[in-house]
């Protein structure tokens, strides 16, 4: 389907999350356009739920956290099975309506992908495997999530022969990112609760503790009481990412909080190790999509 057919079918109905829907082999892609200013608008989770921001601000409600959450472009959530939530639209009008995407996702498809997981690379450190927990799950995307997402739209609105093997392969990627990020969460806070629980969840411990300083790779194989093969095989087997990848990605995730805060550019450039500003705003906008400048100024506005 042609972007022009695409905005055609997507023209207003309703003015509070005008709906376009189109299904796949065990999902479901719905695009949410919201024309005007809206609060406590619900939202439920029949199946696994894959929220994303494309354009706009959203706030959400939800009984696990008892402070509201803002939501950007490139910034997603997930909602397990009879999860609910509340949404504020607090700039939505005709000129700007405010835009999301979801993808609603079978358990059957998701324990599926789980499951495979679990035989592929089973999680060791304490946790329980490959699973998404009950509670609401907050991304900030990577470019590349962003580019998949833009190729599931694609793929659920155009007419091919391959359609729905297209659409089958993009949600299990989908699945894999996110069961990969929530895994990793996981095990970044297990290590944070429990970090002498082993080597490698100490050698973690330190890399997140010590963010801004150069990666040293030998003192990390002598806290983790490894070869530098042995880490880097156990960091891509347990997070799937090298040590100076997670360094960076822990990095850009702190500084997108800080900015987010209203923090200086500057300041978070330097604070967090970076050489020099343009080295920063180059990974930054690779990882996240935009400037930390004008990511800063959507935390800016998102406070006001």
């Amino acid at each position: 389907m042609r972007s022009a057919e695409l905005s055609a079918l997507r023209k207003p109905q309703r003015l509070v999350e005008n709906r376009v829907s189109f299904a796949g082999p065990e999902a479901e892609l719905s695009i949410y356009d919201t024309y005007q200013a809206a609060s406590r608008v619900g939202l439920d989770a029949d199946q696994l739920l894959y929220c994303g921001m494309i354009q706009g601000r959203k706030i959400m409600h939800d009984a696990h956290h008892p402070t509201e959450k803002v939501f950007l472009p490139h910034e997603s959530f997930v909602m397990a099975p009879g999860e609910h939530v509340e949404i504020d639209f607090p700039d939505a009008t005709t000129q700007s309506p405010t835009t999301c995407l979801t993808i609603e996702i079978s358990k059957e498809k998701v324990e599926k992908i789980s499951e495979r997981l679990n035989d592929i690379n089973p999680i060791r450190s304490g946790l329980e495997g490959w699973q998404h927990s009950s509670s609401i799950l907050h991304n900030h995307h990577t470019t590349a999530t962003q580019h998949l997402l833009t190729r599931l739209v694609s793929y659920f609105t155009e007419d091919h022969p391959d359609r729905d093997m297209l659409v089958d392969l993009g949600v299990s990627e989908l699945i894999v990112r996110m069961l990969r990020h929530h895994e990793r969460e996981l095990l970044l806070n297990y290590c944070r609760d429990v970090p002498d629980s082993s080597g490698f969840t100490a050698a973690l411990n330190h890399l997140e503790k010590h963010l801004a300083e150069p990666l040293d790779i030998d003192k990390l194989s002598r806290i983790a009481c490894m070869s530098r093969s042995r880490l880097y095989a156990e960091f891509k087997t347990q997070l799937g990412c090298s040590p100076s990848e997670l360094q960076q990605q822990l990095r850009l995730k702190l500084a997108s909080r800080r900015l987010r805060r209203g923090e200086p550019v500057t300041r978070v450039c330097y604070d967090l190790g970076f050489t020099n500003p343009s080295h920063f705003s180059r990974r930054f906008r690779d990882f996240f999509g935009c400037s930390p400048r004008e990511y800063h100024k959507q935390g800016i506005a998102g406070m006001q």
